[in-house]
């Protein structure tokens, strides 16, 4: 029997290729002591006041989520300083890409992009029959200059992710201004801001203070990263409401439900968890970093939780190689930087226990140190 015709944009459309599961490795390998530092999730769990927050909302989850999810916007409005229209929530990032995608692009479309950053938007332009335009990075940043002249009259959408993930660099406030300023007013830049919370140059521009005077910017952030909610995904957007007020058009009914919606709102009150987060993150980073310098391993210094490291090797083989130690790492080819390998910044024990299966692994297959 002959199967309904598929669209053809599908087709181009590779599959996104999550993290391996510690429950999957375990399944397979037989190893109980599986540590994963792969998804950039926040090593020290979810937020507790977020989780009291989620406990306290179990009894309620017979009734169907506020659909307007009116409390976790007001709380969000009073920590951006924004006006609650000015927010746009979304199951996860991932679900708002989605939107963005079903709002402004046409067939024929064009979307500037970067090469080396998240799947995600090249995902949301071919679903919509949209072309991506692939830009080259500039030292494993964003080139916004070359980025800039790529755009041309079918220009749609720019997605910018700051910080870039996987490279975990950033554009500073003053190279995006002067971006801002040479896109055209009906060009929408979208800037993916998933780790912003763990920035500590000065230089990191201030988008959500740039959306005053600038209606065709659209900031993304999320609960996933360092509140530790990724299980509930929870994800929101701040732009101009007209923007706003487009995109909703499109969103599902219900589509962050009752429970990520209380324990967003007791995660963004939690001062202590997001001060701990980012303290050790910032003590893993520098282990890490002169870990790898005393290995002679080149690696690229970031403004997230992550860090991209060059093992020397295929990163495949190393990335199977780490499964059999029970440490789950994420290969480079994902991102088209094969000699690579993106680990995720842990616990203190976490982060020693990586470098010894890194040293192992190294040994054992016949690693080049660099």
């Amino acid at each position: 029997m002959k199967l309904p015709e598929i669209r053809p944009t599908i087709l181009r459309i590779e599959p996104y290729v999550p993290g391996k599961p510690i429950e999957e490795v375990q399944r397979e390998l037989g190893i109980c002591d599986v540590i994963k530092l792969a998804s950039n999730e926040n090593p020290l769990g979810p937020s507790p006041k977020g989780v009291k927050a989620l406990q306290e909302a179990v009894e309620r989850i017979h009734i169907y989520p506020d659909g307007n999810c009116y409390y976790l916007k007001e709380a969000l409005a009073q920590h951006l300083g924004v006006a609650p229209e000015q927010l746009l929530l979304g199951n996860g990032s991932d679900e708002m890409l989605r939107m963005l995608a079903e709002t402004f692009l046409n067939p024929e479309d064009e979307v500037i992009l970067s090469e080396h950053t998240f799947s995600g938007y090249q995902f949301i332009t071919r679903l919509m029959g949209a072309r991506d335009v692939v830009v080259p990075m500039k030292d494993y940043t964003f080139d916004l200059e070359a980025m800039a002249k790529a755009v041309s009259p079918k220009t749609k959408m720019v997605f910018i992710c700051n910080p870039n993930n996987p490279t975990g660099t950033f554009v500073r406030a003053d190279e995006l201004d002067g971006f801002l300023d040479a896109v055209p007013a009906g060009v929408l830049v979208v800037m993916d801001e998933a780790y912003y919370e763990y920035v500590d140059d000065p230089s990191y521009p201030d988008t959500v203070a740039m959306l005053a005077s600038r209606k065709n910017l659209m900031v993304l952030r999320t609960f996933s990263k360092v509140y530790g909610l990724a299980g509930l995904r929870v994800g929101y957007g701040i732009g101009d409401p007209e923007v706003v007020f487009a995109i909703n058009r499109v969103r599902e009914p219900f589509n962050v439900n009752s429970l990520a919606q209380a324990a967003a709102v007791g995660a963004l009150a939690d001062k202590e968890f997001l001060q701990e987060s980012r303290a050790v993150n910032r003590a893993g980073k520098a282990f890490l970093y002169e870990e790898f310098k005393r290995l002679g391993l080149s690696y690229i210094p970031s403004q997230s939780n992550f860090i991209l490291v060059n093992v020397g090797m295929d990163s495949q083989e190393f990335f199977r190689a780490m499964l059999k130690k029970g440490v789950i790492v994420r290969a480079g080819d994902v991102f088209g930087l094969p000699g690579f390998i993106r680990v995720t910044v842990g616990r203190e024990q976490d982060n020693r226990r990586f470098i010894d299966a890194l040293m192992d692994v190294l040994g054992q297959e016949g690693g080049t140190r660099l």
